[in-house]
């Protein structure tokens, strides 16, 4: 179906709030006696209120154009011809920044939404009401900016970017959009006058759980700058039910419950009945009678919009965030079926529709959760595509030009998981629209654009070829004839004279891996003789036979049977691979442009994971430094900080232009600033003190230092190394008296957070072991306050805009080159916390930017990787001492009974899986505890703790999203901004 406009259906909604609340109408005088009022009066009430929404209408000249569902067979352009009978020629729609509401008229609308929209039965008007009434009464304001900014971009017909992410973790919707409209102050007093505090309502509302990690979070900040800096773009994604999971700790460790953050409602979304589009799996495909290609049969779904508002700060433009659920037409619920008994059977085709959303990332270790995934990256693609194809043509008009379509799109893919839009593009292009396949391959190479996250082997996807030639035949059709063009295009560049420069070429770049070559090219490459024996040191078989027959001299017939039962071992048929769809390099063959998301990261994308593709294509990749916004992860997360920062600078500027943060610099040594530098800090360690007690039941004391690791838990990541650097400080203060203790160490405490995927056993292993320890560390009476190990449960972006403020030392310590970027390293940062780390990610630009003696550096560089781990395979490492001495210590069974040698047996041996230590943690482990003891010896001067505290924040500017957002915009999309009139 058509795609209108993101908000015009609710445009009823928007007048009626500007009537009811924004402008104070008192015709809603109260909510809790709501139950016993009459019909009579509620519907004298409700028309008193059409009456005046439609007479601000005529009096302001607004143009609330109500759009009709348009059907796909109505033409596109008759939309532009729809007027509403109000509106005026020439006019555009009135944004909600001609008028400024009051705390009055705020809680006005809170009162009229509480009882005409509510979420909950009338009789009572408690926090959770309190919360949905007034984020409904926000979403109001934002409906009149988002109306006005697609009504201006639509007049204009701009070229858009729409960014397509699996994720996008939004956090809170409430305090960030009414930050961004400039009414916290107004909203804060009129929930005053209806007896709430802001905070308390704010904190009804659920976590969105749309993602788990920093790629989610990085799509969610890109969301915030595009409407802020004003680029025409919306986000693409999917409305996933029950989230990745709720994470519970119990004494065994990780448990994982579903998200329950819809059960009550999502006031922020529109639901868009009247926007779906139909999604294919299975089937067949046919050639027509007038030779197009026809993928028929099969099982069909519809995709249906959820629309969220995305504002701006301190501006106009509210984009859109467009996210699909799924679901089965009515038709396919079999009634005789379930008349007969077999409800589950009736009920199939809508369930296996209905749970593609249910859950991000659903465990793939199953056929049927392959299977699961693909369906949902195909969705997110395809629905995707077909409303911004839907978009092009109703702006495009009467006659469409379809070699103009890069001119007006742009499709970012964040990571692989968008990697069909390639296919699928085409699909359309060809199979709907008529376009022969030279087009509709330069409009698809000119359209999409690929951002890689990861040089992680297992996180570069790689597709089953079978399961998806079964679930999207047309599109593995596709990918064929693309991996052929790429074939052709590799030996045109090589040639045939080499034929091992060319085979490994073939081998490290084509889309199919472990496929044969299409008969076309079957002779490119010399096949050797096949009576030369696979020992690559002996030339000659010749050879082979006078070294046996000396062996034979030597050592008797023993070794010669040895060594014919080897050759027969070498002889046996090679166990075929399975056939795979490489996505990573499908995004770079289909894309105009790749680009990394760190300096070293980008580095190593050019070098290592696509290095023959760079050497192909030069011209494709780039470095697009992340970054954070600064609206949430400062200004709003961490006001009392915020507040400072604008007295020293002297303007609040720097929310927008971070550039200014660099004025702290000069203030760094002033006393006054670094007092109150402090006191914020402490004021925020309190308001976390009283979260852990809450979370955990452990109390800490505000006046140690705050030591947090937050992130995803992974071996790469190295919670390991963290948690085993504590148990060594632990067991060095058992080893003193208390008078040492004091001496020698700061108060720590130490805070974990993050999840661990349900099926990554050893992830689960590492947070069992930080509990573990907890549960000890924190309650040795010996050890009091000097040391405490807390893990916060179910970390989210809420908790995160606690704990960042708060914290006074960051652990980013990835082994060397396995990070892309990391963005909670800006996060900290930003707030004045000091790093330590490895020169991994963007550890190495923060370093660069807040200044060396500014953040604790160690560990093994990226260039050192390599020969690291085969120093240790051929069996050169040697632990050190203190090392050794630790895992020794947690296999005392100190920490209690569970047995944790599969743990401390991966950090062991030479060579194997899940053995040799694979993420340095060993290697590492010496210089980690050393440079701990450095910052011990930092922070025991707090005026020079503060000092670098201070020149963190000022040297973070460059993290801004803003400014990656404007390097995308230019170097990727070519897109300007649209700054509403």
């Amino acid at each position: 179906m058509a795609s209108p406009s993101p908000m015009r259906l609710s445009s009823a909604t928007a007048g009626s709030m500007r009537t009811q609340g924004l402008l104070g109408c008192s015709s809603v005088s109260g909510i809790i006696g709501a139950a016993s009022r009459s019909s009579r009066s509620k519907l004298l009430m409700m028309r008193n209120t059409v009456k005046l929404n439609l007479t601000m209408m005529r009096n302001r000249r607004s143009s609330f154009t109500l759009v009709k569902c348009v059907s796909s067979s109505e033409a596109p352009q008759k939309l532009q011809q729809q007027e509403d009978p109000l509106s005026h020629e020439h006019e555009t729609t009135t944004s909600l920044g001609s008028f400024t509401p009051d705390a009055t008229s705020i809680a006005s609308s809170i009162k009229y939404h509480a009882e005409f929209t509510p979420l909950f039965s009338p009789e009572k008007f408690e926090l959770p009401q309190a919360f949905c009434a007034t984020a409904q009464s926000v979403r109001d304001a934002l409906i009149i900016n988002w109306n006005a900014t697609y009504d201006y971009y639509e007049k204009l017909n701009v070229k858009q970017a729409y960014y397509l992410s699996m994720e996008f973790l939004q956090g809170r919707a409430l305090l960030n959009a009414i930050g961004n409209l400039e009414l916290t102050g107004s909203y804060a007093e009129a929930l005053s006058k209806l007896g709430y505090k802001l905070e308390d309502v704010a904190g009804q509302e659920p976590d969105a759980a749309l993602g788990n990690g920093g790629l989610g979070r990085l799509a969610s900040c890109f969301l915030d700058s595009l409407a802020t800096l004003n680029y025409p773009a919306w986000g693409y994604g999917l409305r996933y039910k029950y989230g990745l999971f709720k994470q519970r700790i119990t004494k065994d460790g990780q448990e994982e419950v579903a998200e329950d953050w819809l059960e009550m409602g999502n006031p922020w979304e529109i639901v868009r009945n009247d926007v779906s589009y139909p999604v294919k799996f299975y089937g067949q495909v046919v050639s027509g009678s007038d030779g197009k290609k026809h993928w028929i049969g099969g099982e069909d779904i519809l995709a249906v919009a959820h629309d969220v508002p995305i504002p701006g700060y301190k501006t106009k433009s509210t984009i859109n965030l467009r996210l699909w659920s799924t679901k089965a037409a009515s038709e396919e619920f079999d009634l005789y079926a379930f008349n007969a008994g077999k409800h589950t059977e009736a009920n199939e085709a809508l369930a296996n529709a209905e749970k593609i959303c249910y859950i991000l990332y659903p465990g793939d270790e199953s056929i049927e959760g392959k299977t699961l995934r693909l369906k949902q990256q195909y969705t997110l693609c395809s629905a995707s595509l077909q409303d911004i194809i839907t978009r092009f043509e109703r702006r495009s008009g009467a006659t469409v030009n379809w070699e103009e379509f890069p001119e007006k799109v742009a499709v970012q893919m964040n990571d692989t998981h968008p990697t069909l839009c390639i296919p699928e593009l085409m699909r359309i292009l060809i199979d709907i629209k008529d376009l022969s396949w030279e087009d509709a391959w330069n409009i698809t190479q000119r359209t999409v654009a690929y951002t890689n996250h990861t040089v992680l082997p297992e996180a570069l996807e790689k597709w089953s070829l079978d399961l998806m030639q079964k679930l999207l035949p047309r599109h593995v059709e596709i990918i064929e004839m693309i991996d052929h063009e790429l074939i052709r295009t590799i030996i045109t560049e090589y040639g045939t004279s080499d034929s091992k420069l060319l085979e490994k070429k073939l081998k490290e770049m084509r889309i199919l891996d472990n496929v044969e070559l299409p008969v076309e090219f079957a002779d490119v490459l010399v096949k050797p003789d096949e009576t030369i024996e696979p020992h690559d040191e002996l030339e000659n078989p010749e050879q082979e036979v006078e070294k046996d027959n000396n062996e034979e001299a030597k050592e008797g017939g023993e070794e010669i049977i040895a060594k014919e039962d080897e050759k027969e071992q070498l002889l046996e048929p090679v166990p075929e691979l399975p056939k795979l769809v490489r996505m990573a390099n499908l995004c770079v063959v289909g894309g105009h442009a790749v680009n990394g998301v760190a300096e070293i990261h980008s580095e190593i994308v050019k070098d290592e994971v696509f290095n023959s593709f760079y050497q192909l294509w030069p011209e494709k990749f780039q470095n697009k430094t992340n970054g954070v916004t600064p609206r949430r992860w400062i200004r709003f997360c961490n006001p009392a900080l915020s507040k400072i920062i604008t007295k020293w600078i002297g303007t609040e500027d720097w929310v927008l232009n971070t550039e200014k943060l660099a004025e702290l610099r000069k203030f760094a040594d002033n006393e006054d600033l670094q007092k109150q530098w402090r006191e914020a800090k402490r004021a925020n360690k309190m308001k976390v003190a009283a979260l852990i007690r809450e979370r955990t039941g452990y109390s800490v004391s505000a006046d140690a230092m705050f030591d947090i690791q937050v992130k995803r838990i992974h071996e790469y990541k190295r919670q390991l190394l963290n948690i085993l650097g504590i148990v060594y400080r632990y067991k060095k203060m058992k080893e003193m008296t208390p008078k040492e203790r004091k001496a020698n160490f700061v108060p720590r405490v130490c805070i974990f957070g993050g999840k661990a995927f349900a099926t990554y056993v050893q992830a689960k292993r590492i947070v069992k072991f930080i509990t573990d320890v907890g549960a000890t560390v924190n309650h040795d009476p010996e050890i009091g306050d000097l040391l405490k190990v807390i893990f916060v449960p179910d970390y989210n972006v809420s908790v995160a805009e606690m704990l960042i403020p708060a914290s006074e030392l960051s652990q980013h310590i990835s082994t060397a080159g396995m990070e892309a970027s990391g963005t909670s390293n800006m996060k900290f940062a930003m707030n004045g916390c000091i790093l330590i780390g490895t020169l991994d990610g963007a550890n190495v630009e923060i370093r660069e930017e807040v200044g060396e003696d500014n953040f604790f550096l160690f560990g093994a560089k990226a260039h050192e990787i390599a020969g690291l781990r085969k120093e240790r395979a051929e069996g050169k490492f040697a632990p050190d001492p203190r090392f050794e001495e630790v895992k020794k210590f947690v296999r005392s069974g100190v920490f209690g009974p569970y047995n944790y040698d599969e743990l401390m047996g991966s950090l062991e041996g030479n060579e194997g899986f899940g053995r040799a230590d694979y993420f340095l943690v060993g290697k590492d482990f010496p210089s980690y505890i050393e440079c701990q003891e450095k910052v011990d010896k930092a922070y025991q001067d707090q005026k020079t703790w503060t000092r670098m505290s201070i020149l963190n924040t000022a040297g973070s500017h460059k993290f801004s999203s803003d400014r990656t957002i404007h390097e995308y915009a230019r170097d990727i999309w070519n897109i300007e901004p649209v700054e509403l009139p």
